[in-house]
């Protein structure tokens, strides 16, 4: 090889290792940015004119990739999304429960509003017993209304949170149609798009969260994203993701449904429906949950105006409307938010408590008659028959059902904590295991730039005795 080959060929390392430093400063640079993976600069060899080696140079700048465990994290990532969204839901659901300092749910109100009977049977003349009872029916209605209304409001901000998701779903469609065409159009020319490959990865990461999705990349890293079920939401271009929000919710309210290209992915006419993502949890929460909650506590409400009737007539506890009894095991929705304590009962008037409203139980006024009351305990302890869409037992005494009600909020809680738990710990692996495969670490990248380091010394002190041997040469031929 002449010294002026040798020369160029030491002069296209020198060069070399200067652009491998930038892209190891890059990493450096870079290594706490999330979504950032490591990049590498790809060294292709020149070939001289006599066919031997003629130097080096970069070919391509690549980062660090693993598809496999790609699709795991956004499997992993849209799962935990719909866990921790549905947790989020029935924690609030179990608001209405209280704590374990003060018990607040319908059940523990029902169980003071029969303390209070019991006191009050044992002596039928003593006004102020009378009160405590009416004080605890008045106080068995609120309840009931506000666990309604509690039930309804997280329906409203489920299907609010709906509509935020839905929104944030057609920015990263966007983004990553912007992304999808600087990359296909950057591989085709070879240009470096590695971190908008990086960025395009972030983007389809947040969608997952959202919803599940599958992707596929074509030629020239074009990508593909449908829903776990198989709706197209990108190819080439996004689709449109729609949902029609609702102001107010109540027990008979049916919320929309999210739609993917015009096709219902999630809500009451889901075609092809996705199981994963935040949506799908709040759509759980909104759809389900709060709904057969909501059941529970108007089939509470049913209970109590049946087991307080005089005659068929709605007795101490009554509804709007007509003052009839709802037929057994027939559920009337949004009962929980309209019961009240008969108009009829006040202060003034606690005797109707003990001889009754619309029929006199005790003809004859005496102060000691306990019967009407006796037989409303017995009917707070007689099996009734509720309405099968509770998902608890459909028959039981009231007391039984109410409890009931408690443990499957509670239950139901617990269950969805539980997955909730394990889930982020499998969302935690599944990103350690990714990052350690196309993360950056910094001990490496150091160790490489000194190697580097060396070699670009080397190589400048070769160049530099090139130029002394070739001095010298020109000196001896002048």
């Amino acid at each position: 090889m002449s010294l002026s080959v040798a020369l160029q060929v030491a002069q296209s390392a020198l060069s070399t290792r200067q652009k491998e430093t930038a892209v190891l400063s890059r990493n450096i640079t870079n290594a706490s940015q999330e979504g950032y993976t490591r990049k590498t600069a790809l060294v292709s060899t020149l070939q001289a004119s006599d066919g031997s080696g003629g130097g080096v140079y970069i070919s391509a700048i690549s980062r660090a990739t693993d598809q496999a465990l790609f699709r795991s994290l956004i499997s992993s990532t849209s799962i935990g999304e719909k866990s921790d969204a549905y947790l989020d839901g029935l924690t609030h659901l179990a608001n209405t429960l209280g704590d374990t300092n003060q018990s607040i749910s319908p059940a523990a109100v029902l169980g003071e509003l029969e303390t209070a009977l019991q006191a009050y049977g044992a002596m039928p003349s003593d006004s102020v017993l009378a009160g405590q009872v009416l004080s605890a029916a008045q106080n068995m209605a609120s309840t009931l209304n506000n666990a309604s209304a509690t039930v309804q409001a997280e329906r409203e901000n489920a299907d609010e949170k709906i509509a935020q998701s839905v929104a944030t779903i057609n920015d990263q469609l966007a983004r990553i149609e912007t992304l999808n065409k600087e990359i296909v159009r950057g591989t085709e020319l070879g240009s470096d798009v590695t971190d908008a490959l990086d960025a395009r990865d972030q983007a389809v990461l947040e969608l997952s969260a959202q919803i599940g999705i599958k992707t596929q990349t074509r030629e020239n890293n074009d990508l593909v994203i449908t829903t776990e079920s198989g709706v197209m939401m990108f190819e080439t271009t996004a689709r449109s993701v729609t949902f029609e929000q609702t102001d107010t919710f109540s027990a008979s309210t049916v919320g929309n449904s999210v739609r993917v290209d015009g096709v219902p992915v999630a809500g009451p006419d889901a075609r092809m429906e996705i199981s994963n993502g935040r949506i799908a949890g709040l759509v759980a929460v909104r759809d389900e949950a709060a709904v057969t909650y909501q059941n529970q506590l108007d089939e509470i409400a049913h209970g109590l105006i049946s087991a307080f009737q005089e005659s068929g007539t709605a007795g101490i506890f009554t509804h709007t409307g007509t003052p009839s009894v709802p037929a057994v095991g027939t559920l009337v929705q949004g009962l929980a938010s309209d019961i009240q304590v008969n108009s009829a009962l006040d202060s003034d008037h606690l005797d109707l408590i003990r001889d009754g409203i619309t029929t006199d139980y005790n003809p004859s006024d005496h102060a000691s008659y306990g019967d009407r009351i006796q037989q409303l305990l017995s009917n707070l302890d007689t099996s009734m028959v509720f309405n099968g869409d509770t998902g608890v037992d459909t028959t039981g005494t009231l007391k039984d059902f109410a409890s009931s009600s408690v443990s499957w909020l509670e239950s139901t809680r617990q269950s969805a904590n539980t997955v909730s738990e394990n889930q982020s710990i499998t969302l935690n692996r599944v990103t350690e295991s990714f990052s350690n495969a196309t993360g950056v670490n910094i001990d490496e990248e150091m160790q490489s730039m000194l190697e580097i380091e060396r070699s670009y010394s080397a190589t400048a002190k070769l160049i530099s005795t090139i130029d002394e041997m070739l001095d010298q040469l020109l000196q001896i031929a002048g």
